[in-house]
């Protein structure tokens, strides 16, 4: 009986030991793994849950950032425009400035930076990297009485995939209160984002853009639609369009039409127009947008600042044997305008702006053999060397303030401002380049100049005076409307009375006035016979013969609204007392009203002896 009692005290000894042993180890255990790599106290989750909910945060700041700025965080270095390319490295949209993709620098080379997804992971990181320390503050925490010790410099590594986003953070966090401890150095984030899948759309625009030059030609049909481009009109009156109601034209034109266009694969694609449809495949929502404030550059080969012009063909001497009138045009057109592309799906979206070129009615020319970094043409204007003194003055010899811009070949270099009508900069070497100089209230100067050899220029510009036209005819004021044209020093055309004001220096100008009245005359419908020459067939056209062959082409009907019913001639040197009137009075001689094709043939005939007289 004793040795049984012994026998349970031993055995209840031993399981007592074991115990102990057992909480022992528990108890190293959990200390042990509180203070191991990744291991955390349930006391003090809730600030690893915070920091991890901090990273997250700042993790999709740094994506919208990067989305709504063409891949970039840190901007590339802005670099302004100028008038001849008025686009500046970014463009402005929405408050933001975005790094354009590709672009014309202010001297006119073609410009491109695209960001790879290597160097949108660096920038990323490197803003983490930077924000951490800061934004995810563990003051309220401490003022809960826990002790924490943080990190501040965290190494962050980013990989973007079509759908997620993997981030982590190496960065230690130390929790302790009363004997109570943890640490935690790696946090391993998914963020689910279609960042990648969009940024992939976005190159695949971009690279189709490169390609194909799809803006560029859509831009050259609305072109085409919105504006005159070349045609004929039959008229025996100039065909006039006023330049800026052209320009506004193209403007709405590309807005609606560069909106419109919708890629394949799109949710939407199916209800476009097969017109607008774009032949490449994305898998996101895209949008193409052209706003009409948007910088633009604009010119119009074959007219002025204020009007285009079809001169009517046909009621010259010698032409009569037409039996009408015709006026053919052809303008050619240059045109720079920003698109932005817009890649979206749900709340997140990419964006970045291009420009689009068209080059003499053509989309531009050259492509861009690489897609990484910045790549650009020789810059010319990256060799200024030669330092030269430049002044400004008037014809008074007043000094003025203007911008001065340095032409090289095709290149444009900008030199900088004059103060006190004096400057000194420096230029690239060039034989026969060009300064030129623009001031507020004076007409642009070109100004020859060799920096290979000459230091000093001194340039003399003219002021510019607002004059207004006033028409009188026979001692009367004009009653119908006239093509006032002023050939000099500054070449200026405009419609009376729609728009009497123009802009004029000092100088000897070729006037020239025509003056036109409501007309009814018809050119009756009429058929011509012609006839040309062709290969005759069979063995006698082997050896070159040919044959006449006519045929008829007929001509509709043509009713002629405006007929030429006077106008003149002549030559005037105007001095700037003359211009600072802000008046100048043009009288005319009158014709006789034609009510027949001949006698309108006759006005155009004996409008070559008709004198204009300027009345100051």
């Amino acid at each position: 009986m004793l040795r049984e009692v012994n026998r349970r005290g031993q055995i209840a000894i031993f399981v007592i030991i074991a115990l102990v042993l057992v909480a022992g180890v528990g108890v190293y255990l959990a200390v042990n793994k509180s203070n191991q790599q990744g291991g955390e106290s349930g006391d003090f989750s809730v600030v690893y849950e915070f920091y991890e909910q901090c990273i997250q945060d700042e993790s999709r700041i740094a994506l919208d950032i990067a989305g709504s700025h063409g891949g970039y965080i840190q901007q590339p270095l802005y670099k302004a425009g100028s008038e001849y390319a008025p686009f500046s490295s970014h463009l402005s949209f929405a408050g933001i400035n975005v790094p354009y993709w590709s672009y014309i620098s202010a001297n006119g080379l073609e410009k491109e930076s695209v960001p790879t997804l290597s160097n949108i992971e660096d920038s990323i990181e490197s803003y983490l990297e930077n924000i951490l320390p800061d934004s995810c503050s563990f003051d309220a925490f401490r003022e809960q009485g826990l002790e924490i010790d943080a990190d501040n410099s965290p190494d962050v590594n980013v990989n973007i995939e079509n759908n997620n986003v993997r981030v982590s953070v190496d960065s230690a966090v130390s929790v302790r209160k009363d004997e109570s401890s943890s640490r935690k150095n790696r946090y391993d984030l998914v963020l689910p984002s279609n960042f990648g899948s969009l940024y992939s759309d976005a190159k695949t625009i971009y690279e189709k853009e490169r390609k194909d030059y799809f803006l560029e030609n859509y831009s050259i049909d609305v072109l085409r639609l919105y504006a005159p481009v070349d045609g004929v009109e039959i008229s025996c009156s100039p065909k006039i369009w006023k330049s800026r109601e052209v320009v506004n034209s193209i403007q709405e034109g590309l807005s609606a039409n560069i909106g419109a266009l919708t890629f394949e694969g799109e949710p939407d694609s199916s209800n476009a127009e097969k017109y607008f449809i774009i032949k490449k495949k994305i898998s996101n929502d895209a949008n193409l947008l052209y706003i009409p404030e948007w910088p633009m550059r604009v010119e119009i080969a074959g007219a002025d600042d204020e009007l285009m012009i079809a001169e009517p063909v046909g009621n010259q001497e010698g032409l009569g044997v037409l039996g009408f009138c015709y006026s053919p045009y052809h303008f050619v057109y240059d045109l720079s305008f920003p698109v932005m592309v817009q890649v979206s799906k749900g709340n997140e979206m990419f964006q970045f702006p291009t420009v689009v070129v068209i080059d003499n009615n053509l989309p531009r020319e050259g492509e861009f053999s690489e897609l990484e970094g910045e790549q650009e043409s020789f810059d010319l204007c990256e060799f200024k060397t030669q330092e030269v003194k430049i002044d400004v003055h008037n014809v008074d010899y007043e000094a003025v303030n203007s911008k001065i811009d340095y032409s090289c070949f095709d290149q444009k270099c900008i030199i900088g401002e004059t103060r006190n009508g004096s400057l000194t900069g420096l230029v690239p070497s060039c034989l026969n380049g060009r300064f030129v100089v623009r001031a507020e209230g004076y007409s642009t100067k070109e100004y020859q100049f060799s920096s290979n050899s000459e230091r000093f220029a001194d340039i003399i510009i003219d002021r510019e005076y607002p004059v207004n036209i006033k028409l009188s005819m026979n001692g009367r004021d004009i009653t119908g409307s006239a093509l006032v044209n002023l050939d000099g020093p500054v070449a200026q055309s405009t419609i009376i009375p729609d728009g009497s004001e123009i802009i004029l220096t000092e100088g000897l100008y070729n006037i020239s006035v025509y003056v036109y009245s409501n007309s009814s005359i018809v050119i009756p419908e009429s058929t011509k016979s012609q006839c040309q020459e062709v290969a005759r067939g069979g063995f006698f056209g082997l050896f070159g013969g040919t044959r006449e062959e006519c045929f008829d082409i007929k001509i509709p009907e043509t009713k002629i609204d405006y007929a030429l019913s006077g106008g003149g001639k002549t030559n005037y040197y105007f001095l700037p007392e003359n211009l600072e009137k802000g008046t100048i009075k043009i009288e005319v001689d009158s014709l006789n009203a034609p009510s027949t094709i001949e006698e309108l043939h006759e006005n155009y005939i004996s409008f070559d002896n008709l004198n204009a007289e300027v009345v100051l």
